[in-house]
């Protein structure tokens, strides 16, 4: 990664609250998302998620109470989550984060599809 470019949006707050499971993103265009653990970590950017390619994707069960236990600041690009299931292996650019919040009633959706077509459970 090169760093930022001009027009990444950088969040000028992220708040986690552990009991509601969520994290929220503050810009400073006065955009905010909030997004679920769950989410977060169903969508990692990691390898062990996505795949080294097309169609190598891994389908994340299982999820619904996983929780978010460390926020790691990565250089001036990027953030890392200690999930509560151990994983902590994706770089969340602030490219990344903001697409997920722009994106998240969609990727929901399809998350949850992929899920009734595979017979698996958030749970």
């Amino acid at each position: 990664m090169s760093g930022l470019s001009p027009t990444t949006p950088v969040p000028s707050e992220i708040k986690l609250d552990q009991s509601a499971r969520e994290l929220k993103l503050v810009y400073p265009d006065g955009k905010s998302f909030m997004l679920s653990c769950e989410y977060l970590r169903v969508f990692s950017p990691s390898a062990q998620v996505r795949g080294h390619g097309p169609g190598q994707e891994v389908l994340q069960t299982g999820k619904r109470m996983v929780n978010i236990v460390g926020i790691e600041p990565v250089g001036h690009y990027a953030v890392r989550f200690v999930f509560s299931d151990g994983h902590d292996t994706g770089l969340y650019s602030w490219d990344y984060l903001y697409e997920l919040g722009c994106d998240r009633d969609g990727n929901w959706q399809d998350y949850l599809a992929q899920l009734q077509a595979a017979g698996a459970s958030r749970d």
